[in-house]
């Protein structure tokens, strides 16, 4: 049964979720069990581990903090994105998992041309990029996707969300920091009438035909903290902050 069938029985409960393996793992995890408000622990078996902090060499002391209560949990907003028709009619169903904890990136579908993404924040247009892509992310995803492409790092308790184009054709459209409570209605148009959406890293094709309604989920995702672990420590051990 799926965690959702099984938590949906009386007497049922999921104290921690372990994420075994590096931030991708931990996405999924997310995606599973995030909304029914199981704490996740990430142990990383992976690379840079931003998500996936604990270190498997590490995990026996660990997992004994864990049972004695020596942890701290970190709220996570992740992101909802809704696919709507001509009419603005909700298409439920048509995106396979529609929350991302790290970032929804809208890019152009192979080696199409580039997208023409009209961009509309709380009913008020903000801009139409012509780019390969928008990328919104969540503080979370900061170090993501988003970071790749340029877009500024912020600390996951923050509360905000970033908007950084991909390729932007114009060179005078930068990354935007909006607060998290903001709502974003896109409408793609595409010489080969198709784009990609893409919830933390899930990839699904769309017509020019819909268009999106993104804002932050209705839940938060709960992350386990334990020892010396922190995004400052990440930066400078990780990315060589500074070096």
């Amino acid at each position: 049964p799926s965690v959702d069938d099984y938590m949906s029985h009386e007497g049922n409960a999921i104290d921690f979720a372990l994420s075994l393996g590096g931030d991708g793992t931990f996405l999924t995890t997310a995606a599973m069990v995030g909304h029914l408000d199981i704490p996740i622990l990430g142990i990383n078996l992976g690379h840079l581990g931003f998500l996936a902090e604990v270190q498997a060499q590490d995990l026996d002391d660990i997992l004994h903090k864990l049972v004695a209560g020596e942890y701290t949990i970190e709220q996570r907003s992740p992101l909802n994105v809704t696919v709507l028709d001509k009419e603005g009619n909700n298409r439920d169903g048509l995106i396979m998992a529609p929350n991302a904890l790290n970032e929804i990136a809208i890019l152009k579908q192979g080696l199409s041309s580039m997208l023409s993404i009209e961009l509309q924040v709380n009913g008020e247009l903000l801009h139409t990029y012509h780019s390969d892509g928008l990328v919104i992310a969540t503080p979370t995803g900061s170090t993501a996707y988003n970071l790749s492409i340029g877009g500024p790092l912020m600390v996951p308790q923050s509360r905000g969300i970033i908007l950084t184009p991909i390729a932007p054709h114009s060179l005078t459209v930068k990354p935007l920091v909006v607060p998290d409570d903001w709502k974003f209605d896109l409408r793609v148009t595409s010489r080969y009438d198709a784009f990609m959406v893409s919830v933390d890293g899930r990839s699904q094709s769309f017509g020019t035909d819909v268009s999106l309604h993104i804002e932050r989920a209705a839940y938060t995702v709960k992350v386990v903290q334990i020892g010396d672990n922190s995004f400052l420590k990440s930066l400078r051990t990780k990315l060589n902050w500074g070096k």
